[in-house]
Protein backbone atom coordinates (compact mmCIF):
# COMPACT_ATOMS: atom_id res chain seq x y z
CA UNK A 1 0.00 0.00 0.00
CA UNK A 2 0.87 3.46 -0.28
CA UNK A 3 -0.43 5.35 2.29
CA UNK A 4 -0.13 9.50 1.30
CA UNK A 5 -0.86 11.84 4.19
CA UNK A 6 -1.12 15.40 3.31
CA UNK A 7 -1.38 17.99 5.95
CA UNK A 8 -3.92 21.16 4.40
CA UNK A 9 -4.34 24.44 6.02
CA UNK A 10 -6.91 25.00 8.27
CA UNK A 11 -10.82 24.74 7.67
CA UNK A 12 -9.52 23.61 3.54
CA UNK A 13 -10.60 19.97 4.25
CA UNK A 14 -14.03 20.37 2.85
CA UNK A 15 -13.12 21.63 -0.26
CA UNK A 16 -10.43 19.24 -1.01
CA UNK A 17 -12.37 16.41 -0.56
CA UNK A 18 -14.62 17.77 -2.58
CA UNK A 19 -12.16 18.28 -5.16
CA UNK A 20 -10.59 14.63 -4.87
CA UNK A 21 -13.91 13.02 -5.12
CA UNK A 22 -14.94 14.73 -8.27
CA UNK A 23 -11.41 13.91 -9.78
CA UNK A 24 -11.64 10.44 -8.49
CA UNK A 25 -13.70 8.42 -11.15
CA UNK A 26 -10.55 9.26 -13.40
CA UNK A 27 -8.10 8.08 -11.20
CA UNK A 28 -10.10 4.82 -10.59
CA UNK A 29 -9.45 3.88 -14.40
CA UNK A 30 -6.06 3.07 -13.37
CA UNK A 31 -6.37 1.22 -10.11
CA UNK A 32 -8.67 0.91 -6.79
CA UNK A 33 -8.57 3.71 -4.05
CA UNK A 34 -8.49 1.74 -0.54
CA UNK A 35 -9.14 4.12 1.41
CA UNK A 36 -9.80 7.57 1.86
CA UNK A 37 -10.17 9.82 5.49
CA UNK A 38 -9.82 13.00 7.72
CA UNK A 39 -8.65 12.89 10.83
CA UNK A 40 -11.09 13.89 13.46
CA UNK A 41 -8.87 13.82 16.86
CA UNK A 42 -4.87 13.37 16.90
CA UNK A 43 -3.05 15.54 14.21
CA UNK A 44 -6.01 18.11 12.93
CA UNK A 45 -6.63 18.86 9.14
CA UNK A 46 -4.86 15.67 7.81
CA UNK A 47 -6.38 13.59 4.98
CA UNK A 48 -5.26 10.50 4.40
CA UNK A 49 -5.38 7.77 0.83
CA UNK A 50 -4.25 4.55 0.83
CA UNK A 51 -3.68 3.12 -3.05
CA UNK A 52 -3.05 -1.01 -2.89
CA UNK A 53 -0.70 -2.02 -5.69
CA UNK A 54 0.88 -5.46 -6.33
CA UNK A 55 4.29 -4.11 -6.75
CA UNK A 56 6.40 -1.01 -6.82
CA UNK A 57 6.46 -1.37 -10.40
CA UNK A 58 2.61 -1.31 -10.88
CA UNK A 59 2.80 1.91 -8.78
CA UNK A 60 4.95 3.21 -11.11
CA UNK A 61 3.79 2.30 -13.99
CA UNK A 62 0.03 3.14 -12.65
CA UNK A 63 0.68 6.48 -11.11
CA UNK A 64 2.80 7.13 -15.14
CA UNK A 65 -0.62 6.32 -17.00
CA UNK A 66 -3.14 8.37 -14.34
CA UNK A 67 -1.15 11.67 -14.52
CA UNK A 68 -2.19 11.43 -18.03
CA UNK A 69 -5.93 12.11 -17.30
CA UNK A 70 -6.86 15.43 -17.89
CA UNK A 71 -8.59 15.63 -14.48
CA UNK A 72 -5.88 14.18 -11.94
CA UNK A 73 -4.61 14.72 -9.80
CA UNK A 74 -6.95 17.16 -7.56
CA UNK A 75 -7.41 20.11 -8.26
CA UNK A 76 -6.37 22.22 -4.68
CA UNK A 77 -2.44 21.51 -4.23
CA UNK A 78 -3.04 25.64 -2.91
CA UNK A 79 -4.97 24.21 -0.03
CA UNK A 80 -1.93 21.90 1.04
CA UNK A 81 0.80 22.23 3.26
CA UNK A 82 2.77 19.23 3.87
CA UNK A 83 2.55 15.50 1.51
CA UNK A 84 4.06 12.51 3.04
CA UNK A 85 3.98 9.11 1.12
CA UNK A 86 4.95 5.88 2.78
CA UNK A 87 4.78 2.07 1.97
CA UNK A 88 3.38 -0.51 3.85
CA UNK A 89 3.34 -4.32 3.29
CA UNK A 90 0.00 -5.83 4.84
CA UNK A 91 0.89 -8.88 7.24
CA UNK A 92 0.09 -11.63 5.54
CA UNK A 93 -3.06 -12.31 7.97
CA UNK A 94 -4.30 -8.68 7.26
CA UNK A 95 -7.91 -8.05 5.60
CA UNK A 96 -7.81 -5.89 2.17
CA UNK A 97 -8.51 -2.22 1.94
CA UNK A 98 -11.36 -1.35 -0.12
CA UNK A 99 -13.36 -3.14 -2.51
CA UNK A 100 -16.42 -0.93 -1.35
CA UNK A 101 -17.14 -2.73 2.04
CA UNK A 102 -18.23 -0.41 4.68
CA UNK A 103 -17.38 -1.30 8.00
CA UNK A 104 -17.79 1.18 10.52
CA UNK A 105 -18.30 5.21 10.97
CA UNK A 106 -14.99 6.07 12.40
CA UNK A 107 -11.62 4.31 12.23
CA UNK A 108 -8.67 4.29 14.44
CA UNK A 109 -5.30 4.10 13.04
CA UNK A 110 -2.78 2.87 15.06
CA UNK A 111 1.10 3.06 14.56
CA UNK A 112 3.40 1.69 16.88
CA UNK A 113 7.65 2.05 16.52
CA UNK A 114 9.51 -1.18 17.38
CA UNK A 115 13.33 -1.45 17.82
CA UNK A 116 15.01 -2.52 14.40
CA UNK A 117 15.01 -5.82 14.19
CA UNK A 118 11.43 -6.39 16.10
CA UNK A 119 9.11 -6.83 13.51
CA UNK A 120 9.24 -10.31 12.92
CA UNK A 121 8.65 -11.27 16.07
CA UNK A 122 5.79 -8.48 16.41
CA UNK A 123 4.15 -10.43 12.98
CA UNK A 124 4.38 -13.49 14.75
CA UNK A 125 2.82 -12.06 18.38
CA UNK A 126 -0.07 -10.49 16.29
CA UNK A 127 -0.78 -13.27 14.28
CA UNK A 128 -1.56 -15.56 17.65
CA UNK A 129 -3.16 -13.20 19.39
CA UNK A 130 -5.39 -11.10 16.46
CA UNK A 131 -7.92 -13.95 15.98
CA UNK A 132 -9.63 -13.82 19.69
CA UNK A 133 -9.68 -9.89 19.17
CA UNK A 134 -11.57 -10.16 16.09
CA UNK A 135 -14.23 -11.53 17.72
CA UNK A 136 -15.47 -8.35 19.59
CA UNK A 137 -14.64 -6.30 16.20
CA UNK A 138 -13.05 -6.55 12.80
CA UNK A 139 -9.92 -4.92 11.43
CA UNK A 140 -9.43 -2.98 8.93
CA UNK A 141 -5.72 -4.13 8.04
CA UNK A 142 -2.50 -3.94 9.64
CA UNK A 143 0.78 -3.73 7.97
CA UNK A 144 4.64 -3.12 8.43
CA UNK A 145 6.40 0.14 7.08
CA UNK A 146 8.60 -0.69 4.41
CA UNK A 147 9.59 2.74 3.03
CA UNK A 148 9.58 5.65 4.96
CA UNK A 149 9.92 5.71 8.59
CA UNK A 150 10.94 1.98 9.54
CA UNK A 151 10.07 -0.68 12.13
CA UNK A 152 6.77 0.91 12.01
CA UNK A 153 3.57 -1.36 12.54
CA UNK A 154 0.12 0.12 11.87
CA UNK A 155 -3.61 -1.46 12.46
CA UNK A 156 -6.67 0.10 12.01
CA UNK A 157 -9.91 -0.65 13.93
CA UNK A 158 -13.74 0.41 12.32
CA UNK A 159 -16.03 0.60 15.04
CA UNK A 160 -19.73 2.28 14.89
CA UNK A 161 -19.26 4.94 16.76
CA UNK A 162 -16.79 6.15 19.34
CA UNK A 163 -19.03 4.91 22.68
CA UNK A 164 -18.77 1.32 20.48
CA UNK A 165 -14.68 2.00 20.43
CA UNK A 166 -14.96 2.67 24.49
CA UNK A 167 -16.97 -0.40 25.00
CA UNK A 168 -15.06 -2.94 22.92
CA UNK A 169 -11.57 -1.39 24.00
CA UNK A 170 -12.64 -2.04 27.55
CA UNK A 171 -13.63 -5.69 26.72
CA UNK A 172 -10.25 -6.16 24.92
CA UNK A 173 -8.25 -5.87 27.89
CA UNK A 174 -9.98 -8.87 29.52
CA UNK A 175 -8.86 -11.01 27.14
CA UNK A 176 -5.85 -13.36 27.95
CA UNK A 177 -3.53 -12.51 25.27
CA UNK A 178 -4.55 -8.95 24.12
CA UNK A 179 -2.35 -6.63 23.21
CA UNK A 180 -0.35 -8.89 21.68
CA UNK A 181 3.11 -9.46 23.98
CA UNK A 182 5.52 -6.73 21.97
CA UNK A 183 6.18 -3.95 24.44
CA UNK A 184 9.27 -5.30 25.33
CA UNK A 185 10.21 -3.66 21.79
CA UNK A 186 7.89 -1.00 21.56
CA UNK A 187 9.64 2.40 21.24
CA UNK A 188 6.82 5.36 20.99
CA UNK A 189 2.79 5.27 20.08
CA UNK A 190 0.41 7.04 18.26
CA UNK A 191 -3.37 7.27 17.44
CA UNK A 192 -5.78 8.73 14.84
CA UNK A 193 -9.36 8.79 15.08
CA UNK A 194 -10.90 8.79 11.31
CA UNK A 195 -14.03 9.91 9.26
CA UNK A 196 -14.16 8.06 6.37
CA UNK A 197 -14.69 10.56 3.22
CA UNK A 198 -18.01 9.73 0.76
CA UNK A 199 -16.32 8.65 -2.11
CA UNK A 200 -13.83 6.24 -0.13
CA UNK A 201 -14.87 2.66 -0.64
CA UNK A 202 -14.40 2.26 3.11
CA UNK A 203 -17.23 4.61 3.71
Amino acid sequence: YEVRTYTLKPGAGAQWEQNFCSALPSRLKHSPLGALWHTEMGPLNQVIHAWPYESLQQRTEIRAKAAQEPDWPPKGGDLILNMESEIWIAAPFSPALGGNQKLGNVYEMRIYQYQPGAMPKVLEAWEKSLPERTKLSPIAACMSSDIGALNRWMHIWPYASMAERQRIRSESQKLPNWPPKTREWLVSQQTKILMPAACSPMA
